[in-house]
């Protein structure tokens, strides 16, 4: 069974630093595509960034200019560093992962996380 958990998410103020991790267990991170989302009040779900099994990263257009994502393969674990923090990144962060191949054609995630709230304050 694939878990994911984050951690790190919180109250913060705007123009402050933040890093998301999220803690795989039942797959490898290194062997698969994962990436971040994040679902804002009132809104739909949507892509931050994602990094492919060889390393590639991908950014959304709500993840462009702020946003890294890295792995620790030794710790299976991955992480999201958002910086410069605004108040329009307040939402619920989930860590996702690809079944092997299926990021690449635009499918969605087959994993999820329970998401971790980011609460950024003016």
């Amino acid at each position: 069974q694939v878990q994911l958990v984050e951690f790190g998410g919180g109250l913060v103020q705007a123009g402050e630093s933040l890093r998301l991790s999220c803690a795989a267990s039942g797959i490898i991170v290194s062997s698969n595509a994962m990436g971040w989302y994040r679902q804002a009040p009132g809104k739909q779900r949507e892509s931050v960034a994602a990094i492919t099994r060889g390393g590639s990263t991908n950014y959304a257009d709500s993840g462009k200019g702020r946003c890294t994502i890295s792995r620790d393969n030794a710790k299976n674990t991955v992480y999201l560093q958002i910086n410069s923090l605004k108040p329009e990144d307040t939402a619920v962060y989930y860590c996702a992962a690809w079944p092997p191949g299926l990021y690449y054609s635009g499918s969605p995630p087959g994993s999820w996380g329970q998401g971790t709230q980011v609460t950024v304050s003016s």
